[in-house]
């Protein structure tokens, strides 16, 4: 998917406030650029590069594609990435920041974790399908940067424990291990992005949420008489 056609491109809008969301989404602020100008030709960069790295993979993406991509000076590169490794490790990270915080933008007015569940799985599916090139670019990492590739699922791991930690204090679920859970239902949303938001999208993301809910809250087990 190339740059102009990506509908959750953040380089492509000139509207400050929604530069502004992406770049919140970057961990250190201190690191990005001080003005607009810059901060917008980063976003160029880094949307740039997805579409790159997506298409042509790690080892056959070039820094000359992707700042051609952007439509910026390759010195421009270089002043915010020293390498095509730099940036496909920020790249990583900045879309596991970005797909977090798509979704918890939309399970923020969710009333229990099933309802969490069910919306947050419809939104990564949605996003999935918006950004095709997340799954080649993420598969990837684990060869080209393993640290990364393990941190990206980490982070997710981390924040998925302990929203299942505070719903079990609720009384939302079943008291449990937290670590296995989040990992189980990671591995779970994981495929079922690839096969439903990358492969094909044949159904609709709120029916394949609501089987998966259905599942979580009644598992396999026959129904009783």
């Amino acid at each position: 998917m190339s740059q102009s056609s990506t509908p959750g491109s953040y380089a492509a809008a000139d509207d400050s406030a929604t530069l502004k969301s992406h770049v919140e989404a970057d961990e250190d602020a201190r690191l990005l650029p001080k003005t607009l100008r810059g901060q917008k030709t980063r976003a160029k960069i880094l949307d740039a590069a997805e579409a790159e790295f997506g298409e042509r993979g790690f080892h056959e993406a070039s820094i000359n594609g992707i700042t051609a991509r952007a439509g910026v000076a390759l010195g421009s590169f270089y002043t915010y990435f020293p390498s095509k490794e730099a940036l496909f490790r920020a790249l990583v990270d900045h879309m596991g920041r970005l797909t977090r915080r798509y979704i918890a933008e939309r399970v923020a007015a969710a009333p229990d974790r099933m309802n969490a569940e069910r919306s947050g799985l419809e939104a990564f599916i949605t996003f999935t399908r918006d950004h095709r090139n997340l799954y080649r670019i993420i598969m990837e990492a684990q060869f080209v940067a393993a640290d990364a590739y393990r941190a990206y699922y980490e982070s997710f791991a981390h924040a998925y424990r302990d929203n299942l930690v505070a719903a079990a204090e609720r009384g939302h679920v079943r008291e449990g291990d937290a670590e296995v859970r989040a990992w189980a239902l990671i591995g779970m949303n994981v495929f079922l992005g690839l096969r439903y938001g990358v492969w094909s999208d044949d159904r609709e993301p709120r029916q394949i949420a609501e089987e998966v809910v259905m599942l979580l809250q009644h598992g396999l087990a026959p129904t009783s008489i």
